[in-house]
């Protein structure tokens, strides 16, 4: 979506503008089921699925019942939308839904394919957790390039922390005017995306790969940690937002534009972090499309991706040395089942369990050591993405 958003909105000039924009797409994509029943309440038979009609009516709905959008104004701005089309059609269904006092339910309704696979994999009462999370939107967070600095940012941002390093602040400001943004001294990431790195702990000079780094916030971590980092990406356009990112921030990393599959580096590394690509189900919340771009077989795509990448990774790891694998991923087969494989194969490599230290109240380790982020974790604190994070260590001989 936020590419879309970005080619969408290159005619408009005003930020605010821009914003409305990104509200409409990502409430419709939120509530897109509940937005269906309501239109095919008000029809004779059902639109089709693509049909202009149904997004119009998707988009002038959600104004309506989400943005508070006057009823006049919304029908102003949908009906020139299928002007030579439906019009009389879409401007009877709002009619009819308008008089009728619609509205949406409190919880939004997950798509069923995503509701049955998380409710076999997690059961009901996580599927239930992650509507409710998609009913508002995150929260913010920031990782600080000073944990030293953690009181004096919470205060300046009106935040919240929730470990040292980490600020969480309201998403409704503009990120760019807050104290510290433009100097560096910290950056936008999820609590949960930032855990990965962190498990790595202090590097004192010592080595590390970034795979799959861009846009950059591992990278920047583990070079405010004290690594000195190689970030590799294959993506010209994502080194680009990382270069930015690493010029605002001050730090300094070896960045290359590679396949991770076709390279390999001249030496072992002290650490190799991997966030594989995944299909990106934990940060539905954040980015809803994820619900509907992502089914069975791209998650199965993924997963074969991803052993592949562990299995080189695992090649340029030191004796003595660690492999971090993460996923934003809430997929068994993209977490728990892909680590089972991998330390079937590679017995060198067993678990390293972080310490209660290591990790925000509230989060732990499973039974195997792993750690899993799941919807309703945390939620009264705002919530945290789905992630799943495995340390492993190789054996020194």
């Amino acid at each position: 979506m936020e590419t879309a958003l970005h080619a969408a909105t290159q005619g408009l000039s005003d930020r605010a503008d821009k914003a409305l924009t990104h509200a409409i797409a990502a409430d419709v994509l939120r509530w897109m089921v509940d937005l269906d029943a309501l239109i095919d309440s008000a029809t004779a038979q059902p639109l089709p699925e693509d049909s202009k009609a149904r997004m119009v009516l998707r988009i002038a709905l959600v104004q309506l019942l989400r943005l508070d959008t006057p009823p006049h104004a919304a029908i102003a701005t949908a009906l020139p939308l299928v002007d030579g089309g439906p019009r009389r059609l879409v401007h009877g269904v709002l009619g009819t839904l308008i008089r009728g006092e619609a509205q949406l339910p409190e919880v939004p309704t997950l798509p069923d394919a995503v509701a049955t696979r998380w409710h076999a994999q997690w059961g009901e009462e996580m599927a239930l957790a992650a509507a409710n999370s998609l009913a508002r939107r995150a929260p913010i967070d920031v990782t600080l390039a000073d944990p030293s600095e953690t009181t004096h940012y919470d205060d300046v941002l009106a935040g919240e922390t929730l470990m040292p390093g980490h600020v969480r602040i309201d998403h409704a400001v503009s990120v760019p005017g807050l104290p510290g943004f433009a100097e560096g001294c910290w950056w936008v990431q999820d609590l949960a995306a930032s855990l990965p790195a962190r498990l790595a702990g202090r590097g004192e000079g010592r080595t590390a790969l970034d795979l799959c780094a861009a846009p950059g916030g591992k990278t920047m971590q583990l070079a405010a940690q004290g690594w000195a980092v190689t970030a590799l990406d294959k993506s010209a356009k994502r080194l680009e937002r990382m270069a930015d990112n690493l010029a605002r921030s001050g730090l300094s990393a070896s960045v290359l534009q590679a396949d991770a599959l076709g390279w390999a580096p001249e030496t072992p590394a002290d650490l190799v972090l991997l966030d594989a690509p995944c299909s990106a189900t934990g940060i539905f919340r954040r980015h809803p499309d994820v619900l509907y771009r992502a089914g069975d077989r791209q998650i199965a795509e993924m997963a074969e991706q991803q052993a592949l990448l562990l299995d080189c990774a695992a090649h340029w790891v030191k004796p003595g040395g660690l492999l971090i694998y993460a996923t934003c991923s809430l997929e068994r087969t993209e977490g728990e089942d892909q680590i089972a494989r991998f330390l079937t194969d590679h017995p060198e490599f067993p678990i390293a369990a972080p310490t209660a230290q290591e990790l925000p109240p509230g989060i732990s380790a499973n039974e195997q050591g792993c750690i899993r982020t799941l919807p309703g974790m945390l939620a009264e604190q705002g919530g945290i993405d789905g992630f799943f994070i495995a340390r492993m260590r190789r054996a020194e001989s």
